[in-house]
C-alpha cells in the first residue's frame, strides 16, 4: 500500500493495516532501518510472558503436587 508523506512528515497507516495488527490511537510504533528500507514495528505494552504472569490459578497447592497430578491424570 502506497501511502504519501505529509510536510510535517508524517504518514497514514491504512485502516486495513491499522486494524489487522491492532492499532489504535495511542499505540506506539518504533522505526528503524534495515538495509535502506523503513521498517516500523508496533511496540508491544508489556511482554508476553509478563501479561501471561498469574493466568492458572493453583488453588493453594504447591507446584509439585501440581506436576504430579498432571503427569498421572489423577484430579
Amino acid at each position: 500500500m502506497k501511502v504519501a508523506v505529509s510536510e510535517k512528515g508524517q504518514v497514514t497507516i491504512p485502516k486495513a493495516l491499522r486494524e489487522r495488527l491492532g492499532i489504535q490511537p495511542g499505540s506506539q510504533i518504533d522505526f528503524v532501518e534495515v538495509e535502506g528500507e523503513l521498517v516500523g514495528r508496533k511496540v508491544m505494552d508489556r511482554d508476553p510472558v509478563d501479561a501471561a504472569w498469574g493466568v492458572l490459578r493453583s488453588r493453594g497447592r504447591h507446584t509439585d503436587e501440581l506436576l504430579a497430578e498432571l503427569r498421572d491424570g489423577s484430579r
